[in-house]
């Protein structure tokens, strides 16, 4: 499509659209709008399936709302942009992220904090003005997912929440930093700051766990633990540099964290929950090193989720417990990053895509990853 006949008109395209709670998406023509002040319209190559999309599409309940475009880890190209916005143009590869970096308010340019105060993060079905982009054809509204929208041929993201990248990164691997590694990753790298001769446990070998033993791996860690219901994702961590594995169903009586102090002489160093339990968290906390260890949450819990732990063990045993969203990276500065690292072959990105196919079988693809049979699938817009 020509940009110079598009900018600044409504374009019509393709988008999967989440119709009803639980149900396939279907796919549609939609209507996505010019982009507004300080917005930019992207033309979407391809997308990556994130777990959160189809926790999204299942749920029945706010924040769960529907029609709905979801989809938010992608790459694309710049259309067009809205008023006001300098620090894009038209042809620009970029990756859109859910977390907004505003670069200039102060937690944006403070190195202590990725939690941006002038556009606060949240679970919201628009953009950040309250206002959707996109309409189908009968025209009613389609809602917004994390900012970003991805599951469409064209969207509208505010400049907030795009990072401009280096286009020498091959698509199917760049949207893999929109999410899910990237949070596995910085969580080693940032939040934690994993040491090299470190040990690290990890609890929940899917996706974003995979990602952290990766990020642990790249920080020099010596021994990582992986933790899993799943015994046969050993084989599949080793791949990440998972050098030790506890098969939770195997434990008997015992705790888990009584296995890994064991495992560790005393509990590791750092430790990872990826699952999203507060009873994980808890037992994670259990098994980091007393006077340094660091519990790292990265997991969803369902709303309302509490933590119980001992008032005393917090004050006598000095470990810390702390949140990690997008793994505390600042998506404009770390990113690309992320990006050098994997051009200069250190980031091993290639293996955590297990599957590609078109948008119109993004079903087929939701499908891989609740069987357990797909890491990351990549979807084609044009393909």
């Amino acid at each position: 499509m020509d940009n110079s006949t598009t900018s600044g008109k409504p374009i019509r395209c393709r988008a999967a659209i989440a119709r009803k709670a639980g149900e396939p998406l279907v796919i549609e023509e939609v209507i996505v709008a010019p982009p507004k002040a300080g917005e930019v319209r992207i033309k979407i190559i391809c997308s990556s399936l994130c777990h959160s999309d189809i926790t999204f599409l299942k749920l029945k309940d706010p924040p769960a709302c529907f029609p709905r475009i979801l989809g938010h880890e992608s790459v694309g190209v710049v259309e067009s942009v809205g008023d006001g916005v300098t620090a894009f143009v038209e042809g620009d590869t970029v990756v859109p992220i859910f977390l907004p970096d505003c670069a200039e308010c102060r937690d944006c340019t403070s190195n202590k904090s990725n939690l941006c105060s002038t556009f606060p993060f949240k679970v919201s079905p628009w953009m950040h003005d309250g206002s959707s982009r996109f309409t189908d054809l009968k025209g009613e509204t389609l809602y917004h997912f994390l900012f970003v929208s991805s599951f469409t041929e064209y969207t509208v993201v505010h400049t907030a929440n795009v990072t401009k990248i280096d286009p020498v990164i091959p698509p199917s691997r760049a949207c893999l930093l929109s999410c899910g590694v990237s949070t596995g990753v910085g969580a080693a790298w940032r939040s934690a700051n994993v040491e090299a001769g470190s040990t690290v446990a990890i609890f929940g070998l899917g996706s974003i766990g995979l990602a952290v033993a990766e990020g642990a791996r790249l920080c020099g860690a010596t021994k990582i633990i992986g933790i899993d219901v799943n015994p046969e994702k050993y084989e599949i961590g080793k791949r990440f540099g998972v050098t030790d594995f506890v098969d939770t169903r195997s434990c008997g009586e015992r705790r888990l964290s009584e296995i890994i102090n064991e495992m560790t002489g005393g509990g590791a160093d750092y430790c990872f929950e990826c699952v999203g339990k507060a009873s994980l968290v808890e037992e994670a906390y259990a098994c980091c090193r007393k006077g340094w260890g660091k519990t790292v949450v990265l997991g969803v819990d369902k709303p309302g989720a509490q933590l119980t732990l001992s008032s005393f063990e917090v004050l006598h045993t000095g470990k810390a417990l702390l949140g990690s969203l997008f793994g505390g990276l600042k998506p404009k500065s770390d990113i690309p990053i992320l990006i050098k690292r994997y051009i200069d072959q250190e980031l091993e990105l290639d293996k955590f895509v297990t599957h590609e196919v078109s948008l119109d079988d993004i079903n087929k693809a939701i499908d891989l990853l609740l069987e357990g049979k797909s890491l990351r699938c990549v979807i084609w817009m044009d393909k």
